[in-house]
């Protein structure tokens, strides 16, 4: 008889524990809890040829988009390369795709895992793995369509039905389905009340509808589900401090940022790009960080990973930027320049034509380009490099809230450059897309500011936002 999983796929040989831990590391990858490598390194101590966990331990290092974790993604791929016709076809599949990730092929890699996924619709690593992908590609209607696709397969009594509704929420939200992302959402929540995915897509929702309140008291009333032991826990503090700062809250953003973003190094990717971005958009208010960017800017440089993942290489520059390291942002552009071109580098040994050689050409470079010009305070530069990039900046990853900080970057060059029309234009359709807010106050004032006597002058960032260091607690 053959042997299969919790959800009745079948597996290639494996021991009763060794199946047990898989479905413990996947609930922890699913949640984003503890440590779901120690638990997966640990049944593959035991038995080295689980297929399964090596798969488990290469969609891992696949969803975490971070070059650092290259070298423990080709030891399980060869691993799993090496097991042969021991592994069924599904689990060959598994490190077919992760092969494809490792050499470079991100897009082609994300398709194979959802491939498996329509082929195999409870394999529910394949279907995160797919979704986590889609997110790093930028592919808004996949993250939605994806999950849609294997969603009639899937029922409350299948382990693990709550994750992929919260991952429909994502992706309903991505695509601007609002209402059916929060309905979506809270359903996740009511099956799984700890599914920090789900608490995130409806985070998502209230903060680009512009539901300032609403969205604070969501996170803060679930602050126990989703802000220890959890990979996720700085991401959402990061949303909640997007609200704050849409409140202008700017003592309460700092003082969050010092006690729940900001990381010791060596922080994980996703928490870097909170960091430098919740910094970045202080910045632009004119809001004093003080010497914070500093170890931003090292834990970025210190990785070695520049070049692999141009979204990652986009926010190090701004930490670099903030912290005024002329000569590392030098250094990071130039290895962007090499993944463009397909030059091996410190972090990568793409090809020319690989996933991220094109992510960086397109959108990372220019969008590195016209931060640096804002910078240096060539406004003008900055708009010409931002205007066109905004409608592919997706290509290069990331949700429509990370996104954001380009778009605000775009709308306050116009602000300071004395782009009046432009800075009109833009906040205009900003007001269109989500509720009136005392930040969106802030800037259509000094919009209407730049068509004043001296207005320019009167249309720069307050001079009074610069919080003591002494900033007031957040006590959620």
């Amino acid at each position: 008889m053959a042997q299969t999983d919790f959800r009745g796929l079948q597996v290639s040989p494996a021991s009763a524990h060794s199946l047990e831990r898989y479905e413990a590391a996947l609930n922890l990858l699913h949640g984003y809890y503890g440590d779901p490598l120690s638990v997966i390194d640990g049944a593959l101590v035991d038995d080295p040829d689980f297929a399964m966990g090596h798969a488990l331990r290469a969609g891992l290092m696949v969803t975490s988009g971070d070059g650092t974790a290259e070298p423990m993604l080709r030891q399980s791929v060869e691993a799993g390369e090496a097991l042969g016709a021991r592994a069924n076809e599904r689990e060959r599949r598994h490190f077919a795709a992760a092969r494809a990730w490792l050499d470079g092929r991100f897009t082609q890699a994300v398709q194979a895992y959802g491939d498996i996924a329509v082929d195999y619709p409870h394999d529910i690593l394949a279907i995160q793995v797919a979704h986590i992908g889609d997110f790093l590609l930028g592919q808004s209607s996949m993250l939605r369509d994806r999950i849609a696709q294997v969603l009639p397969h899937w029922n409350a009594s299948v382990p693990g039905y709550s994750y992929l509704l919260g991952m429909h929420a994502f992706g309903l939200e991505e695509m601007q389905r609002y209402e059916d992302a929060e309905a979506r959402g809270r359903e996740a929540v009511a099956l799984n009340p700890r599914d920090p995915w789900a608490i995130h897509a409806v985070a998502h929702v209230m903060e680009m509808q512009g539901r300032l309140d609403a969205g604070v008291d969501w996170l803060t009333a679930r602050r126990e589900d989703w802000a220890e032991d959890n990979m996720l826990a700085v991401h959402n503090w990061w949303h909640l401090a997007l609200l704050l700062l849409e409140r202008e809250q700017h003592d309460a953003v700092l003082a969050l940022y010092d006690d729940h973003v900001a990381r010791p190094a060596p922080a994980i990717a996703l928490d870097l790009v909170d960091a430098a971005a919740l910094l970045w958009r202080l910045h632009l208010r004119g809001v004093d960080v003080g010497n914070r960017w500093i170890d931003v800017a090292d834990d970025w440089l210190s990785r070695g990973a520049a070049g692999y993942y141009a979204f990652n290489d986009v926010h190090a520059i701004m930490a670099c930027l903030g912290a005024g390291r002329i000569d590392d942002v030098a250094a990071l552009v130039n290895a962007m320049q090499g993944a463009s071109a397909g030059a091996e580098g410190a972090g990568s040994t793409h090809p020319a034509g690989s996933t991220n050689s094109r992510m960086t050409a397109e959108v990372g470079l220019p969008v590195a380009a016209a931060l640096i010009a804002f910078e240096r305070g060539d406004h003008d530069a900055a708009i010409a490099g931002l205007l066109p990039v905004r409608q592919i900046c997706h290509r290069f990853g990331g949700s429509h809230a990370q996104r954001d900080v380009f778009t605000l970057t775009l709308i306050e060059a116009a602000l300071r450059g004395g782009r009046a029309n432009l800075a009109d234009a833009l906040l205009a359709e900003r007001a269109a897309l989500k509720a009136m807010n005392p930040a969106l106050g802030t800037m259509m004032r000094r919009a209407r500011s730049l068509r004043e006597p001296g207005g320019l002058s009167a249309a720069m960032p307050d001079s009074i936002a610069h919080p003591s260091r002494e900033s007031p607690r957040f006590d959620a």
